[in-house]
């Protein structure tokens, strides 16, 4: 494994190169510009593995299929929102919707019931289907405040939705880091994830972390190569220096012992 940076510092953590089974981070587009899409592969392509196009945005914003490729052609897995899933299940347009991925020339799909009352063994036959022919993810959690779902729920429909096909589960936040996971406040649901991590294989999850609060917390938890989602446009740089303890909040996560003793002077 080997990385292009501008200079072989020491000690730094070692990350996977692309394609990467772990370390994934997932961003979100919310609609952006051709232009502007164009600058984030220049700066950022090899540090993203998925990008999703966020929520509905796919359905109204413009130059869709040319960032597709844009981003396809950068080694990035392409993905409309879950929100958006949801939006053709709840109308019985399924059929339709697996036509507007495939006509995109997306080869991957999420899958998710954070909005609507979806049963779960009708979610898991979704994703077997979509599996067949796309690279699944499948999004775990409500994204309504207050809806607590208990641990034992989390960790059964994750490793339902990971036999039904799912290549990784979504660990749902929201873009606003307030809702699943998380607190309202931003704070990580300590317990739920230590129980969650017990039972699913940390690989197998993508962690939706859009507050840096969140990705340090995840990164010195579990190490940098965690997956984390839900990532702003203009926040990969700066995700990819807390991994490498390039930033104060983890400057000292990923050294060795020696190095955090006082300096002499």
């Amino acid at each position: 494994m080997s990385n292009n940076y501008n200079f072989q510092l020491s000690h730094l953590p070692e990350r996977a190169v692309k394609p990467r089974q772990k370390g994934l981070t997932m961003v979100m587009d919310k609609g952006i510009s051709l232009r502007q899409a164009q600058d984030f592969v220049e700066t950022s392509s090899e540090y993203v593995d998925y990008v999703k196009l966020g929520f509905g945005t796919s359905l109204i914003s413009k130059n869709v299929r040319e960032k597709v490729k844009l981003y396809k052609s950068a080694g990035m897995k392409v993905y409309v929102g879950g929100t958006l899933f949801e939006a053709f299940v709840i109308r019985n347009q399924f059929k339709e919707y697996i036509k507007y991925i495939s006509d995109f020339g997306l080869d991957c799909a999420e899958v998710s019931d954070g909005s609507i009352n979806l049963d779960h063994d009708k979610k898991c036959e979704y994703i077997n289907t979509l599996s067949k022919d796309f690279t699944v993810l499948s999004e775990v959690g409500s994204k309504e405040e207050g809806v607590i779902i208990h641990p034992a729920r989390w960790i059964n429909m994750m490793q339902s939705e990971l036999s039904a096909g799912s290549s990784q589960v979504i660990a749902e936040a929201r873009e606003s880091g307030t809702v699943g996971i998380f607190h309202k406040n931003g704070a990580a649901h300590t317990m739920l994830i230590n129980r969650i991590v017990n039972k699913v294989k940390l690989e197998n999850i993508i962690w939706e972390t859009p507050q840096k609060s969140q990705q340090v917390y995840f990164l010195k938890m579990f190490g940098s190569n965690v997956n984390v989602g839900n990532i702003g446009i203009d926040d990969v740089i700066p995700l990819e220096t807390l991994r490498l303890g390039l930033r104060g909040d983890t400057f000292f996560t990923f050294l060795p012992e020696s190095m955090k003793e006082p300096l002499n002077t």
